[in-house]
């Protein structure tokens, strides 16, 4: 029998995956604002997926979580997760983050000791509105890791309960290789066209924009490493080429909607990392200004001290 599973934050990411999961038969509940758990639990969440196909799922949502959980999965934006916390009454056995950037596994190991795996999903999603998912390209994939050998099985166990609800999951060794793997691909997407704000292709076709995004890649790929990461630059460039040209990323969409952009939580988590060890990211941090004045944002000092005078 399949632990419950709970999922903080019913936004592009957490709404998609609680309503396959719902969809698939799995015990899910959804931990939202009471607004949004009162409108979910009334009209259920809508997803339009050109990989799962058009549903209308109904899993539980609750304002708080004051029933014992198997897994907890959190799928807030970074500067949503120590109110997101709150809502959190009851201890759960395993906790995956979905979140971007780096700088939340430290803050959910303060609150759940012994209990954080590295979890990282590659999706493009956006929620229009309050319960309603749009899921716009086939690529669908969650990575997940442990170094502590308590948490594998419980793991393995959400491995094949996703992939049951039609997201891919797969399980690694390395917590660094499953964070970094994602961050240094979306850290170079969000960049370059949140800077400019186009599509990926025109960033690929434009030579300027072109050698930016593998200066992006390069640097990030230097960090990684630094923090014990295997990552290829090649694999990665390979990957950015693959997607489709009319891709848009999330910081663009906050930005067009007023929103604050996650900068901190993605490039200032790469600035941050690559100040630990002594290394210089030029054009990621000359980008993330670019950005932060587009938006209309103090930038993370981490870019300020790195730019290029």
């Amino acid at each position: 029998m399949t632990a419950p599973i709970a999922v903080l934050g019913p936004g592009a990411v957490g709404g998609f995956v609680a309503a396959a999961l719902a969809r698939s038969g799995a015990p899910v509940t959804v931990i939202a604002r009471e607004s949004t758990a009162q409108l979910i639990a009334r009209e259920g969440i809508e997803v339009r997926s050109v990989g799962l196909g058009d549903f209308t799922a109904h899993p539980p949502a609750v304002p708080e979580l004051s029933e014992p959980a198997g897994t907890l999965l959190v799928a807030t934006k970074a500067g949503g997760l120590d109110a997101g916390l709150e809502r959190v009454r009851a201890d759960p056995a395993l906790v995956v983050p979905l979140l971007n950037g780096l700088d939340h596994m430290v803050r959910l190991r303060e609150r759940f000791p012994g209990r954080v795996a590295a979890g990282a999903i590659r999706i493009e999603a956006d929620r229009p509105a309050p319960g309603r998912i749009v899921h716009t390209s086939p690529f669908l994939r969650i990575d997940l890791a442990s170094e502590d050998a308590a948490l594998r099985p419980g793991l393995e166990a959400l491995a094949e309960t996703l992939v049951a609800a039609e997201i891919p999951a797969r399980v690694f060794d390395s917590e660094a290789d499953v964070l970094w793997g994602k961050l240094v691909r979306l850290n170079a997407l969000a960049c370059t066209t949140s800077a400019w704000d186009v599509p990926l292709g025109d960033v690929r076709d434009d030579p300027e924009r072109r050698a930016a995004l593998e200066d992006c890649v390069r640097e990030a790929v230097a960090v990684a490493e630094a923090e014990g990461a295997s990552i290829r630059v090649e694999t990665v460039l390979g990957e950015l080429d693959a997607i489709h040209a009319t891709l848009r990323t999330s910081m663009q969409r906050d930005i067009a909607a007023g929103r604050t952009p996650e900068l901190d939580g993605i490039p200032g988590a790469v600035l941050r990392a690559a100040a630990r060890h002594g290394l210089s990211c030029p054009t990621i941090a000359r980008l993330t200004l670019r950005i932060a004045q587009r938006a209309g944002i103090e930038p993370p000092a981490a870019a300020r001290e790195q730019a290029p005078a």
